[in-house]
């Protein structure tokens, strides 16, 4: 098993207005996870994760809940191949 990975997340559902970057952001720091987190154009949210699998596996569970006042319906989760390594975690 990889000891570092790198996941692009899509979550769509109410996840716009409702506090979830920073929220997210929370997470992320709490577990560890780096990367970021945006608002897509099409009213989903984006993340890029970065950590090892037991932090991903975390945050990935948090993402199907989201904050208070999210629905979230979907969370899409694909392998990223990147060498890039984040040092932190982003709202962009």
């Amino acid at each position: 098993m990889a000891e570092y990975e790198t996941v692009d997340v899509c979550v769509k559902g109410r996840v716009q207005g409702v506090g979830f970057r920073a929220t997210a952001l929370r997470h992320a720091h709490l577990y560890g996870v780096k990367g970021w987190v945006s608002n897509a154009a099409d009213g989903s949210v984006e993340l890029l994760l970065q950590g090892s699998p037991d932090v991903i596996d975390q945050m990935v569970s948090w993402l199907h809940i989201g904050p208070e006042h999210a629905l979230v319906e979907l969370v899409d989760i694909q392998r990223s191949y990147t060498d890039k390594r984040y040092d932190f975690f982003e709202i962009r």
